[in-house]
């Protein structure tokens, strides 16, 4: 079974035709699209809206997983006993 129906093929064909050409803009801004993956998520994104077969949008990685840094007041410390030292 297809992951993506015919109608989200012919909005990513032409989302990817305007992207080569310069002329894909990007939905708020108006900046025009440099990036082959945005091209081929807004295809998707408006594909979507029409009601075509497309799998749902993956949740974000860095919003699934717990954050790596460290809070301000801990990274604060360590400069201070850097300073110390020398």
């Amino acid at each position: 079974m297809a992951k993506y129906g015919k109608t989200s093929k012919r909005k990513v064909k032409r989302a990817m035709h305007e992207y080569k050409a310069g002329k894909l803009k990007s939905g708020r801004s108006g900046k025009k699209v440099k990036s082959r993956k945005q091209a081929i998520a807004i295809g998707l994104s408006e594909a979507r809206k029409r009601g075509a077969k497309v799998p749902k949008k993956a949740a974000s990685k860095r919003s699934s997983k717990k954050s790596g840094r460290k809070s301000s007041k801990s990274s604060g410390k360590t400069s201070k006993r850097r300073s110390k030292r020398k």
